[in-house]
């Protein structure tokens, strides 16, 4: 289900706190880490730790996309130690529900993604549709958190980690280091209680025939070094 994006609208419910097949906030390894890295003396600071722990903690690699349930659940990126913004965003969703912080994901389609020549070939296009973020209840509002880019990947590619206080929404910054152009957000999809992953798969299928060319061959981290 959706929910409108008012960042001081409508408080959680129950439903934001709830296990899904997808945000699996039950599985006992996403149980398992947040506990290990919700800490803090408030749900903000717990919040923080989550974020930089998925952030950094895993990977973003969209070369190796699985778009099965299997695949795009919140457990398995714990279990392959990579992910995407969505999985990566499901992740973050379900550890924090599982800390007792109400949680949503949201979604964004965005211009000039981090990107390689081979990534944007086989796309055809420089819009990344489906961008995952994360919404976070705190302090009495929603607060936007995206963990997709792990730290050691923007130092590689000349971009600004995105940082998350818990007050401020983390979303990508529009220019990089060195001044240019990075992000843009062309189209806002809302948030949800859980990943509306058949639309996803749909849209992915008609927006971009040709992704199962990525599979294989050259890693990611290996394109981003060459370029």
């Amino acid at each position: 289900m959706g929910h409108d994006d008012d960042r001081t609208g409508r408080p959680p419910d129950a439903a934001c706190l709830a296990p899904t097949a997808l945000l699996d906030s039950d599985h006992p390894d996403v149980v398992a880490f947040a506990r290990h890295h919700a800490v803090g003396a408030n749900d903000r600071e717990r919040a923080v730790a989550l974020y930089l722990a998925v952030r950094d903690g895993f990977r973003y690699d969209p070369y190796r996309i699985d778009l099965s349930p299997a695949g795009m659940r919140a457990s398995t990126v714990l279990a392959t130690g990579h992910g995407w913004c969505v999985p990566k965003a499901a992740l973050l969703a379900a550890a924090a529900r599982a800390a007792g912080i109400p949680a949503r994901v949201g979604y964004a389609d965005v211009r000039n993604h981090l990107s390689t020549e081979r990534l944007r070939r086989t796309m055809g296009t420089d819009v990344f549709i489906w961008h995952g973020y994360v919404d976070l209840w705190l302090d009495g509002a929603w607060r936007k958190a995206t963990p997709a880019f792990n730290v050691e990947l923007c130092e590689r590619f000349g971009l600004l980690p995105l940082e998350f206080d818990g007050v401020h929404d983390s979303l990508y910054h529009p220019y990089d280091r060195a001044g240019q152009r990075h992000m843009e957000y062309v189209r806002q999809r809302g948030s949800f209680d859980d990943m509306p992953l058949a639309r996803i798969v749909a849209d992915f299928e008609a927006t971009y025939p040709r992704w199962a060319l990525l599979a294989g061959g050259t890693c990611f981290e290996d394109d981003v070094a060459r370029e």
